[in-house]
């Protein structure tokens, strides 16, 4: 999630217009409004300083407003906070092991998501029994979702696909026929 997303979705959940959330951080008269609405559209990037400031009335970490760096574990775990506030993703225990979910809640991101998981499962499980190569998972997770041929969710090859990335559709599409 954009930064100017997170300060929008932190804002709100402190009850501040953008004209209140300005003033506290020293912007004054219609300047404060207009500023705060800036950063949300993302038509300017507030310093780092800035960022502070409004994490610290938020009374939020740094790292929950700023678009998270996945490369630490830190960063990871603030993606997956930004993933519970945007698409109710949830965390749990089964049987000892710590597991995410969807929230049933929100039906229709519900509905959504789990089919784009479900597609994600389906390719990991052909992957785990030996159906596809690594290579060929990677492919499918990486160029996702135009590889998807699950429900509607898949995507028409536009012109520009090469021959061979069609063709490897088309195999897989066959062996789904056959597998079914």
């Amino acid at each position: 999630m954009a930064i100017g997303k997170r300060i929008r979705f932190f804002r709100n959940r402190k009850g501040m217009t953008q004209k209140q959330l300005g003033e506290i951080l020293g912007f004054l008269g219609k300047t404060s409004d207009v500023r705060m609405a800036q950063y949300e559209t993302e038509a300017r990037t507030p310093k780092h300083d800035l960022v502070k400031e409004m994490a610290n009335i938020f009374d939020v970490s740094t790292h929950a407003l700023t678009v998270p760096d996945i490369d630490t574990y830190t960063g990871l775990m603030h993606t997956l906070f930004a993933l519970e506030d945007m698409y109710g993703l949830k965390i749990g225990e089964i049987d000892g092991e710590i597991c995410l979910r969807l929230d049933k809640s929100d039906y229709s991101t519900y509905t959504s998501m789990f089919d784009m998981f479900h597609a994600w499962q389906e390719q990991a499980a052909k992957l785990e029994q030996g159906e596809i190569t690594k290579e060929e998972y990677d492919q499918w997770r990486y160029k996702y979702p135009e590889l998807d041929t699950s429900k509607h969710w898949a995507k028409v090859p536009s012109q520009a696909v090469s021959d061979n990335a069609h063709g490897r559709i088309s195999e897989n599409r066959e062996r789904r026929k056959e597998n079914i």
